[in-house]
């Protein structure tokens, strides 16, 4: 910004220049009146301010919306008066208006919304007129000090014809100063609402100014009240009378327009459009700072929603929830329909704002016939765009897709006396992504789960056998996460020499691989034992199996091969392939680790697998377990093992049944966390009388 100043004198008159050059921004008109303001106050002419700054307004603005260059702004200032030229170096013409005789109104209550700048200053000025320049166009006008001192300098320009001006302030003229205060009014920031107190205020000046009976604002905001009373002025308008109606300049979903009840004058329109345009700049401001407001509440909801539809993993919870989401919040119901494998919709979930109404909802949904919601949300499934929805139920359906895959239809009903806006539209069509992949998610890990306890349970004999004198039992939890396959595994099989062969084993991992090596090892071992090898040979070969086809898993293992001894005795021949020493209870009380340990399979190409032989009393147990029992985390505490033995020291003379379930809820309460690892828990008991 540049700026040049300086007084001269001529014939003993004293003059004032200044000239500045201002970029197009907003800030520019007030510069300009801020320029204007203090000469006029070095010359001491205050009685001209409200004129000048009102005219400085309008060409600085006008100039700066049409012209988009850099303005000069020259200000000359002497006891005659004020002269001020706005220029700017856009090549075309000035805007013109042409104004024939004042008592005519005929053209000037035509006038363009370009033209406005002009009519003021041909209004208001003594003279004006325009200038052109290689570089660009300007407009000037020179305000007369009123008295015997208006005498005025040279123009900068030849002056158009001269047209009579009434006086300032004349009938059905508006004053200089309520011009000025109304082109300047502004809203209260501080209020809570100040827009209808700034309307009513405005349309009160314009009223005052053209003489209306009475004036009305209209605006509909779109929020599905209808068209409301924004601001009012005097006595309601009468029916019969011409009405003076602007319609406000505003987006939608605004819409509205200003009344005035005046009689037909020939600056009531321009001051009524002024006014109009005055107040839909204000309206659009808001309108954009309630679109900001909203937007951010709704990209807020959506990632609540996310979070809500991501916490679980159940498919039904899953879509129970997408409704409750969605009522009341964007529709006055909704329903989620999802589709089976031969394309026919089921609904899944439903709700209503009103609950009373619930089963009309689901009565409407279950109609068939071409032109039932049926056959809408049929289409709907098949498209990949939303679909109106009719009478009674009136609102849209939109497709639920994820990943490809067609898995029904949302279908929202609209509020009453309101219809969906397109950021509604667009909050409904992500939250129906949204929810789409929330459940094809869950009914993935449904798969999953279903998949891991097939598997599971097919590791696990599905029942123990009865056999008298002996008891089996078992406990077996899965990992916290049901979807994953654990590799702990049991086992009772009977061996050709009429003997029972007990197996108890963890293979390292958890997962698919680590099932396959399970089930691996489980089969490897009925066949070997089915054929009759011995034990250190089946253990030797089953090792050798997991070297080369283990893909670097491992495996410990308990053997125990049970038959009845002496007397009312069992034999046990114990083999521990790297596995825990299991829990010898017995019938008297007391409890003491048996066995040997051993080397784990799978890791090395020979291993050693010393075996320990014990003999069962009547009522002696045998208590075998994995380490998801012995590594049960409570904070930095494990279970342990000789937690273990203290919890089955009280077991004796329990049944194998009891003995079992009690040590499985021992560890369970250890530590109020799901298990990070599988339990596993088989007794082997001396049941004899």
């Amino acid at each position: 910004m540049s700026v040049e100043a300086g007084p001269t004198g001529s014939g003993g008159t004293d003059e004032h220049v200044r000239r500045i050059r201002l970029p197009a921004d907003r800030r520019t008109p007030a510069a300009a009146r801020a320029l204007v303001r203090a000469m006029l106050l070095e010359a001491g002419l205050p009685g001209l301010l409200n004129e000048a700054l009102l005219l400085t307004t309008e060409l600085t603005t006008n100039a700066v919306e049409h012209a988009r260059t850099e303005l000069d702004i020259e200000v000359e200032a002497d006891r005659g008066g004020l002269t001020v030229t706005v220029t700017d170096f856009a090549s075309g013409p000035v805007d013109e208006l042409t104004v024939g005789v004042r008592n005519t109104t005929s053209d000037i209550t035509e006038v363009a919304a370009r033209g406005r700048g002009l009519l003021l200053v041909d209004h208001f000025a003594s003279r004006w007129g325009t200038t052109y320049l290689p570089t660009g166009k300007g407009v000037w006008f020179r305000l007369d000090r009123p008295g015997p001192h208006g005498s005025t300098p040279p123009s900068p320009a030849v002056p158009r014809p001269a047209v009579a001006a009434p006086e300032p302030g004349g009938e059905g003229t508006p004053s200089a100063a309520a011009m000025s205060e109304l082109m300047q009014t502004t809203p209260d920031p501080y209020a809570d609402d100040p827009l209808p107190e700034f309307a009513t205020g405005l349309l009160t000046r314009v009223a005052e100014m053209v003489g209306a009976a009475g004036g009305t604002v209209r605006l509909d905001r779109g929020d599905g009240f209808g068209t409301q009373v924004f601001a009012r002025y005097g006595r309601p308008p009468r029916d019969g009378n011409e009405l003076l109606r602007v319609p406000l300049a505003v987006h939608r979903p605004y819409a509205g327009e200003l009344e005035l009840d005046a009689a037909p004058s020939a600056y009531a329109r321009p001051l009524a459009v002024l006014a109009a345009e005055r107040l839909s700049l204000h309206l659009e401001n808001d309108r954009l700072r309630r679109a900001d407001v909203r937007r951010s509440a709704w990209l807020t909801f959506l990632a609540e929603a996310s979070e809500l539809l991501a916490q679980s993993l159940d498919v039904e919870l899953t879509m129970a929830l997408v409704p409750q989401l969605v009522v009341p919040r964007l529709g006055q119901w909704c329903a989620l329909h999802t589709t089976d494998e031969w394309g026919r919709l089921r609904l899944a979930a439903s709700s209503h704002a009103d609950e009373a109404m619930l089963p009309h909802l689901h009565r409407v949904l279950a109609e068939t016939g071409p032109d039932s919601i049926q056959s809408r949300l049929r289409e709907a499934s098949r498209s990949a765009a939303q679909v109106p929805l009719g009478a009674p139920m009136e609102g849209f359906a939109v497709p639920l897709v994820a990943r490809g895959q067609r898995l029904g239809t949302l279908a929202v009903g609209r509020h009453q006396r309101h219809r969906h806006d397109p950021d509604e539209v667009s909050v409904l069509e992500d939250v129906a992504r949204r929810a789409a992949l929330a459940i094809e998610n869950a009914r993935i890990h449904a798969e999953r789960r279903r998949v891991a306890q097939t598997l599971q349970q097919s590791l696990l004999p599905p029942v123990l056998p009865v056999v008298e004198g002996i008891g089996f039992a078992a406990e077996y939890v899965p990992t916290g996460d049901d979807a994953e396959v654990g590799g702990d595994f049991y086992d009772v099989v009977p061996l050709p020499d009429g003997r029972w062969l007990v197996v108890v084993g963890d293979v390292s991992g958890k997962g698919v691989q680590a099932a396959a090596v399970t089930g691996l090892v489980r089969d490897v071992i009925r066949v070997l034992v089915g054929d009759g090898k011995p034990l250190p040979e089946v253990l030797g070969r089953l090792n050798e199996t997991l070297v080369d086809r283990g893909g670097g898993r491992y495996c410990t293992l308990a053997l125990a091969a049970v038959a009845p001894g002496d007397g009312d005795q069992l034999d046990v021949a114990l083999h521990l392939a790297g596995h825990d020493r299991p829990v010898l209870l017995h019938g008297g009380g007391g409890a003491t680790f048996v066995g040997t340990g051993g080397t784990a399979l799978g890791l090395l190409d020979t291993i050693t697998t010393p075996t320990a032989e014990l003999a069962l009393k009547p009522g002696d147990a045998l208590i075998f377990y994995t380490d998801g029992v012995t590594e049960r985390r409570r904070g930095r505490e494990l279970f342990g093992t000789e937690r273990l033995r203290e919890s089955a020291a009280p077991l004796a003379g329990y049944s194998a049944d009891v003995v079992a379930a009690r040590l499985r809820a021992a560890t369970i309460a250890f530590s109020p966390e799901p298990p990070r690892d599988d339990i596993a828990v088989l007794v082997l008991r001396n049941e004899t009388p």
